[in-house]
């Protein structure tokens, strides 16, 4: 295979991991990145293009004859970017926006999984509050409230009683979130072990792709607001190998082929997020790319060259590769989010030592950082920094993570003290 020339778009710590892999590949000749940040910046070109500017990305792709576009965030999936790429005949790995709607609508893929038979809770679709104060009569507490479209994570509310089932709605369709909360989904708690499970599909065969473990609430004890993630550790206890079987002939095969035969067939990757029941895996929601963090520890497990798998992916040639060797390492991934997170984080804060050697068993990955022109790092985002290591166990990798985060100054921000819990508990 000739050395390729890779535009990623994208900005967070999920674009930076994935930068850094293909940084490393030997089939990798020019590496750009739009619009990038300062972590990203020292892996290869950065372009000041927003992953939502589908015209500009694409004039992008062609300046620089990109022979693969890598898409990180859902965004620019729900943007069409795909689409457009492939007018141009430009090969990308991200699906289409028709494909998409599995992330970027959760009452479509509700209805979805009805019509393929995918096993997931009960819900009920609401547009306005007198509907979803009549249905919520159908569920037991606690409950799930989510808006319905892309709300960067926040969008789900675990609520303990009825009223403040209520109050989620009232601030969804309130207006909160935007379009995105123009209708709500209400949903059966169910009851077992949370995991994060990938696949990749290049529109016709498909492969899983690795499993992690996530904590999405902001605090220690799982506690405290959703957020989009506030770490992440691999391999997961939960993921056996008849679970994986499962996730893999009840969730993830059949997906593909169901989006296919709705005429929108799926390049790239699928985030399954899924509830291991007593009963099996149950589809808590999809993806339609790499998880964040999930996807940073992945990055740091993968022994194979990803890059052969994004374009196998881009090109239908899936089926021509091998099974993904794997780090028989754990990795995790600790999040240090700005002050304020996720409701209101307080930006520009000073970073100092962040970008210091931590050795090869620690990766700082930027998720939401700006330099200033004489070169001071701050905090632009909610989660600002991922600090991720490897380690040939579990704690031994916590050690390392948050050895490195002790060695870095910025009072402006906090992290989670108890990542891996679940694990280290069995």
């Amino acid at each position: 295979m000739s050395p390729l020339t890779i535009l990623v778009v994208g900005s967070g710590g999920r674009e930076h991991a994935l930068a850094w892999k293909i940084a490393a590949s030997p089939l990798t000749r020019r590496l750009v990145m739009a619009p990038g940040n300062p972590g990203m910046a020292k892996l290869g070109e950065v372009r000041p293009v927003k992953a939502t500017d589908v015209p500009g990305l694409v004039a992008l792709a062609r300046e620089v004859a990109a022979d693969l576009v890598v898409i990180g965030p859902e965004s620019a999936v729900e943007a069409g970017l795909a689409d457009a790429l492939a007018e141009a005949k430009i090969p990308c790995f991200g699906p289409t926006a028709a494909a998409g709607r599995l992330e970027s609508s959760k009452a479509f893929t509700k209805a979805f999984a009805d019509r393929h038979g995918l096993p997931t809770s009960a819900y009920r679709v609401c547009e306005d509050v007198e509907t979803a104060r009549a249905a919520l009569d159908a569920f037991q507490p606690p409950y799930v409230v989510k808006a319905d479209g892309l709300a960067a994570g926040k969008g789900v509310v675990i609520a303990e009683t009825r009223a403040e089932a209520l109050a989620a709605v009232e601030d969804a369709l309130g207006g909160r979130f935007g379009s995105a909360g123009s209708r709500v989904v209400l949903e059966e708690f169910l009851v077992g072990e949370i995991g994060s499970c990938f696949a990749l599909c290049d529109g016709s065969t498909s492969i899983l792709f690795g499993e992690a473990q996530d904590h999405k609430r902001a605090f220690d004890g799982e506690i405290g607001p959703n957020t989009g993630g506030m770490g992440a550790y691999s391999p997961a206890p939960v993921f056996t190998k008849a679970l994986l079987e499962a996730v893999r002939t009840q969730l993830a095969e059949p997906t593909f082929a169901g989006v296919a035969a709705e005429g929108s067939p799926y390049r790239g990757a699928l985030f399954v997020e899924l509830m291991a029941t007593a009963e099996g895996p149950k589809l808590v929601e999809f993806n339609v790319r790499f998880g964040d963090p999930e996807c940073q520890v992945l990055m740091l497990r993968l022994k194979s060259d990803l890059v052969p798998y994004l374009l196998a992916c881009a090109t239908g040639r899936l089926a021509e590769l091998p099974a993904p060797a794997w780090r028989e390492e754990s990795a995790v991934c600790v999040v240090m989010a700005a002050d304020g997170y996720p409701e209101a984080p307080v930006a520009g804060s000073i970073i100092r030592g962040a970008e210091q050697d931590f050795g090869p068993d620690v990766q700082v990955f930027h998720a939401g950082t700006s330099r200033d022109a004489d070169g001071v790092l701050r905090a632009a985002g909610g989660r600002v920094l991922n600090v991720c290591a490897v380690g040939a166990t579990l704690q031994e990798a916590l050690d390392r993570a948050y050895g490195a985060i002790g060695r870095i100054d910025w009072p402006g921000g906090f992290y989670r003290r108890d990542i891996g819990w679940r694990a280290l508990a069995r």
